[in-house]
């Protein structure tokens, strides 16, 4: 395999310098709560309501709606039919970048077929405009009386607000935006920033035990009967039965994903296999998912008998016949588990489902989604490019949409977001997307899907603490043409602890709950499983308004991460060479000193040598004493910004167009010949699962050469702290004493063992690998 050329300068991560608040000793108190962002300030106008309109039609109604203008921009509250009382409550913000004018105008007008009718207006001096920030309390609106045109009192009285702000107004999520006029109104909700929660997830549990007196049809032969059990969409089925009774046994575990709130009962079908694809239905049962128990650790719940039941159709009528048949089922919640939905490399939580569960939080993340610049054109609208974007964060349950920036290959967001934060051995994922339905009518572009433009993975333990990181990164998408770089998002990212003690502890607890590792789940179930958490997590956010759409969803989730890749197995056969290769050194090196190569290097190696021999307690605190020195050594060269998408890791640039059209090929496979799918998707399928554990050996690879780079800082200082009391401790201490209690450790009877991980390997599972920077 050829070498992978190197990073280029283009697709690397730029130090920033925004006009933000952090750091700074400013009076605003703004600068305390949203300093991770430049300040945008914004002229909003709440139109209330209005009273004692008069009317204008022949008829005596009156159809009122507000006009606010301001210079070349103008924004419209919705119309009411006959109603001289109306009540819109709609906010406007205008950019104070983009004002252009000096009066605000607030006009109501009526509707009419060929015209509108003038009712009246008020006027304000934008000099006049008070300013307000948060946390003072909202301004009051208050009535205004209406002026004709030539400027004298008329009918009616208008309750408005109007003040200067920012972005970090309460008003400004819901507000129509100067910058979106083009947006019809009825697409406007597609537009504004939105925090979602994602559905609160569990597995759930279904132990089939045995069935009894099933009655089937032909009673002459010996039944094979099995289990079919449906969730919503899931669909399982137990073996056939080995005791071919009519009492049969089973003792399987089924496992399945549910959603709070519950919406699909839980069915269960008995099945008798009568012949080939030919099964007949002994009996039915529903179950609830509201009544199920909820277990929090290992210890089984009750067994319950559940009645079967029996369609019989009767003169073409489905009738329920209840009999004595039934089944044995240990049915339960399991909310010790953590509901795998994202990469197990790159999650974003790691809590089990059950909140009693739940430790305390160790600090908090904030995000300033700043801007992003150099985007290019996604879509054509009037004759020309054009790119409306938005972001989107996931970190935990809860994500984040930015307002959408309309037609504008620069935008600026200027948005700050706060995750609290349970553990640092997990990642924040950010991405930014084009916007396809801001047309008039929002969804009426049909099918359109909102463009993926790019995203960035950042490791939290790899940050440190109370320091504020701005950097431009690199947006990067994979095409069939190759890897494109498509702009830069410009973000400000903190993580600060509340428990530095708390921090470090977190090192030597599990990565998982205590469940996955008392009863762990195998491979392939965690596989299925996490595919339907995601797609039960985008049915329910593509729910939401404005939707958090499922192409989004399944991009941010990286849903075709264990697919098959050339590109990426190759990535990660370089990533294994690299960490091989200091093994590889080290092999050359000592080669050398075997052939005297330098002679006075193999000299000082014999006498080194002679003298361990002489005195075996040197061996060990010589070796934690020369990693700490390494540790300290590499202090100075230790990496000062977070990782990124990196296309020489990924092999991105280097890929040949047959290997990432067969990357991009569809799962089955289009080719036209029926065996070539048939030997091309068993290929694929069996590549893939090579690639994971390639991949899994690169990680633990990379994690033992992260004990000293002090890519996660908190991680290296307390192992470069071991490595010096240890080395202090073992001087001291006999190495026969250290001998046989390592023996003793090793050789320790099963009763002193325990299901959990030790302490070293929670450790070492908990350091970052590269994979996070994996495109």
């Amino acid at each position: 395999m050829q070498k992978p050329p190197l990073q280029s300068h283009e697709f690397g991560l730029k130090e920033t310098s925004p006009n933000i608040g952090a750091g700074a000793i400013t009076g605003d108190k703004l600068s305390c709560t949203y300093d991770l962002v430049e300040q945008m300030q914004y002229l909003y106008v709440r139109v209330v309501k209005a009273k004692e309109l008069p009317a204008k039609d022949i008829t005596g109604s009156l159809d009122p709606y507000v006009e606010v203008k301001l210079g070349n921009y103008k924004g419209l509250t919705k119309h009411f039919e006959k109603k001289s009382n109306p009540e819109w409550n709609q906010v406007f913000a205008f950019s104070k970048d983009r004002i252009q004018a000096s009066v605000l105008e607030v006009v109501v007008k009526d509707k009419d077929v060929i015209a509108d009718d003038f009712v009246g207006k008020v006027w304000f001096d934008l000099n006049e405009i008070p300013k307000r920030v948060p946390p003072d309390s909202p301004l009051a609106p208050q009535w205004y009386r209406l002026e004709d045109r030539k400027g004298e009192k008329a009918k009616g009285e208008l309750m408005l607000a109007v003040w200067m702000g920012t972005q970090a107004d309460e008003a400004f999520p819901d507000s129509w935006h100067s910058d979106a006029a083009m947006v019809g109104s009825e697409a406007v909700a597609n537009i504004r920033s939105k925090v979602y929660l994602s559905p609160k997830l569990w597995y759930v549990r279904v132990n089939v035990i045995e069935a009894q007196d099933l009655v089937p049809s032909d009673k002459s032969r010996y039944p094979e009967v099995f289990v079919k059990v449906n969730l919503g969409n899931q669909f399982l089925r137990t073996r056939i039965s080995h005791s071919k009774t009519i009492n049969p046994m089973w003792n399987e575990d089924l496992m399945f994903v549910a959603a709070e709130p519950f919406e699909e009962p839980l069915v269960l079908t008995v099945e008798d296999r009568v012949g080939p694809n030919k099964d007949e239905i002994l009996g039915r049962c529903m179950i609830p998912l509201q009544l199920v128990q909820r277990r929090l650790d290992h210890k089984p719940v009750n067994t319950r008998w559940y009645n079967l039941e029996k369609h019989v159709v009767v003169e073409g009528e489905k009738k329920d016949t209840k009999f004595a048949s039934r089944i044995h089922l240990r049915v339960c919640l399991d909310g010790g588990y953590h509901v795998l939905d994202e990469s197990t490399h790159h999650s974003s939580d790691l809590r089990p489902t059950a909140k009693q569960l739940w430790k305390p939080s160790i600090g908090i993340l904030e995000v300033g989604i700043i801007s992003a610049h150099g985007l290019m054109p996604m879509k054509t609208r009037d004759g020309r490019g054009t790119t409306d974007a938005y972001c989107v964060a996931k970190y935990g349950q809860k994500w984040i949409r930015t307002r959408t920036i309309v037609d504008s290959f620069s935008p600026k967001w200027n948005e700050q977001y706060t995750w609290e934060v349970f553990d640092q051995s997990t990642v924040i994922t950010v991405g930014v997307f084009d916007n396809s339905h801001i047309i008039q009518g929002g969804d009426k572009s049909g099918g359109s899907k909102d463009s993926r433009i790019g995203k960035v993975r950042i490791r939290l333990s790899t940050l440190e603490t109370d320091r504020v990181y701005t950097h431009s990164y690199p947006l990067l998408v994979l095409h069939t043409s190759g890897v494109k770089k498509t702009g830069e998002v410009q973000l400000a990212v903190r993580f600060t602890s509340s428990s530095f003690i708390n921090m470090l502890y977190m090192y030597s607890q599990p990565l998982l709950p205590k469940m996955h590792y008392i009863h762990p789940l195998s491979v392939i179930q965690l596989d299925s499983l996490r595919h339907q958490a995601m797609q039960i997590v985008s049915m329910r956010l593509s729910r939401a308004e404005p939707p958090l759409r499922k192409e989004v969803i399944e991009y941010m989730l990286d849903v075709d991460s264990h697919m098959w890749s050339m590109r990426r197995s190759k990535a990660n056969f370089f990533r294994i060479m690299k960490v091989l290769g200091g093994l590889i050194a080290f092999g050359r090196w000592f080669d050398q000193i075997c052939n005297w190569r330098n002679p006075i290097t193999s000299i000082l190696i014999h006498i080194l040598y002679i003298i361990l021999v002489l005195y075996p307690e040197l061996i060990l605190p010589t070796i934690f004493l020369y990693l700490f020195l390494i540790g300290i050594w590499n202090f100075r060269w230790r990496p000062r910004h977070p990782p990124h998408m990196d296309t020489r890791l990924s092999h991105a640039d280097a890929a040949y167009p047959d290997e990432l059209d067969e990357e991009f090929d569809s799962f089955p496979t289009s080719r036209p010949a029926d065996i070539v799918r048939m030997r091309y998707d068993r290929l694929r399928s069996i590549a893939g699962r090579v690639q994971s554990v390639v991949g899994d050996l690169a990680t633990q690879g990379e994690r033992f050469q992260s004990l000293l780079s002090w890519r996660d800082p908190r991680a290296t200082t307390l192992f470069v702290t071991f490595c010096f009391i240890a080395a202090i401790v073992l001087y001291v201490t006999p190495f026969q004493v250290v001998s046989l209690l390592i023996g003793f450790y090793v050789l320790r009877h099963p009763r002193f063992r325990h299901k959990l991980p030790s302490v070293p390997l929670n450790f070492f599972r908990r350091l970052p690998a590269r994979s996070d920077s994996m495109l």
